[in-house]
């Protein structure tokens, strides 16, 4: 018993001692040198990441090898490392301690034998690849500085990447483009821009699909943040004004627009300038006023004896209310109808012609190429509704001359018992259409009066009923 005894303390004794021979131990933390943009790595996947070099005694799993192979064939930036120290252990093994772009991940990852080179568990990683300058390099804009905004370096291309401060820029200010890059992983363009009016605002920038030389109308480039034409910079109560429209009859809102300074640093309850203009050259005024604001349905109530408040836009202040009085606009249908009827003398007719241009439309009764009519079987024209007339010197001059108007080919053949064929042909009656329409005021029907005539020949208007719904003569 006692030799076993002994024999089981000197091999406890002999194993404890190998155990401790197998931790190597990591010299002094040393800050590495070289340029911040030459010690971006990324993973390769054959290491993992500890709380210290991994051999040394203590060391725990940050990320395994597994999260770590991940992190290597990961398309997000935010997965690339910044390499910022390093230690050596007695065995000569380099491990250097890392961090993940969006600081996720923080420890330490053996990176060969060589200080000074990465490699094992991390290589050298170009977060950017340079592009070509767009062929157009200035006159751009910010689009949106709220959304939009510019960076010290594409957002975790670089460790910490930062947005630059805009405190000093305008929306009319416009930028220059001096470099093109795109994010390796994501493959998204972004552009480095300075402000051309203060070159210590500067940076990059999301740039869309970027410039395209071959797109003419500069309104449809897909420029990310920016834009070749000035924007409206985002509402505050320091740069806007809100345009209540106001209806006169029922003295309720019916929608509001907001106008938006393209002034430098204005503040609540200053007063807006009579001429002062937004992004687009517009004052006040005339936005409240444009066709495009107002609310559909509505037009500004120029009469109206509650006049804009205040009472000129200039004296508006900002973060607060331009009311503008408004009415409905007012919309009459129109019918069109068939006052005579003229037929060659060796024909009567009884009953009265079929009226076959029930429903067409108002740019058919114009004079253009092609008008189609359609053909309805119902021979009563009125309150064939065709168009809806809202603008007042169309409605009061549309029908006021003939030669403006198309004659509309009948769709019907009509067949006499000699099997003689012929068709109507309607023009406009500009003489009786005022007789018709005597009173009428927007919001009521307005009667267009035609005559018919019947020709001789068959219909030749397109439509599914033409030279099948044949009607007999005398």
């Amino acid at each position: 018993m006692g030799l076993a005894a002994l024999s089981f303390v000197s091999v406890a004794a002999v194993s404890t001692n190998a155990s401790a021979k197998s931790y190597a131990k990591a010299g002094a933390y040393t800050t590495l040198k070289a340029a911040a943009t030459d010690r971006n790595v990324e993973a390769t996947g054959t290491n993992a990441l500890y709380t210290k070099p991994g051999t040394v005694k203590g060391a725990k799993i940050v990320a395994s090898k597994k999260v770590m192979g991940e992190l290597a064939t990961s398309k997000k930036s935010a997965n690339y490392f910044r390499a910022y120290g390093q230690k050596v252990t007695n065995r000569g093994s380099v491990y250097y301690r890392v961090v993940t772009m969006d600081g996720k991940y923080r420890g330490y990852v053996y990176g060969g034998k060589t200080e000074g080179t990465f490699a094992a568990g991390v290589k050298s990683a170009k977060t950017t690849t340079d592009q070509t300058k767009p062929t157009q390099t200035t006159g751009y804009y910010l689009k949106n500085t709220a959304k939009n905004t510019l960076w010290t370096a594409p957002k975790y291309t670089q460790y910490k990447a930062k947005k630059v401060s805009l405190y000093n820029a305008s929306a009319s200010d416009t930028f220059t483009v001096d470099q093109a890059a795109t994010k390796t992983r994501e493959g998204s363009l972004y552009y480095h821009v300075t402000d051309d009016n203060d070159n210590s605002i500067s940076g990059w920038i999301y740039a869309g699909k970027g410039y395209d030389a071959t797109i003419t109308d500069n309104s449809k480039q897909d420029l990310g943040g920016l834009s070749l034409s000035q924007s409206d910079q985002a509402a505050t109560v320091n740069n806007s004004v809100t345009v209540n429209y106001v209806d006169s009859a029922t003295k309720k809102s019916v929608g509001t627009a907001t106008w938006i300074t393209s002034a430098k640093n204005t503040k609540q309850n200053d007063q807006v300038g009579a001429t002062t203009t937004n992004a687009a050259g517009t004052t006040l005024d005339n936005f409240a006023k444009a066709k495009a604001n107002v609310p559909a349905n509505y037009q500004v109530d120029t009469s109206s004896t509650a006049v804009t408040t205040p009472a000129v836009a200039g004296d508006s202040l900002y973060g607060g209310t331009y009311t503008v009085p408004v009415t409905q606009t007012a919309t009459s249908k129109l019918t069109l109808k068939v006052q005579t009827v003229t037929d060659p003398d060796t024909l009567s007719l009884d009953p009265a012609p079929a009226a076959d241009f029930k429903g067409a439309a108002i740019g058919d009764i114009l004079n253009k190429t092609n008008a189609v009519i359609p053909a309805l079987s119902n021979d009563d024209l009125t309150g064939a509704t065709s168009a809806v007339m809202n603008d007042t010197t169309a409605f009061t001059s549309l029908f006021a001359d003939k030669g403006t108007l198309a004659t509309i080919q009948g769709t019907k053949t009509y067949t006499d018992s000699a099997k003689n064929t012929y068709h109507y042909e309607y023009d406009a009656d500009t003489n009786a259409t005022p007789t018709l329409n005597a009173g009428t005021k927007f919001g009521q029907t307005y009667t267009v009066a035609y005559t018919a005539k019947l020709v001789a020949g068959p219909a030749t208007a397109s439509n599914t009923n033409s030279n099948t719904n044949t009607d007999y003569l005398g």
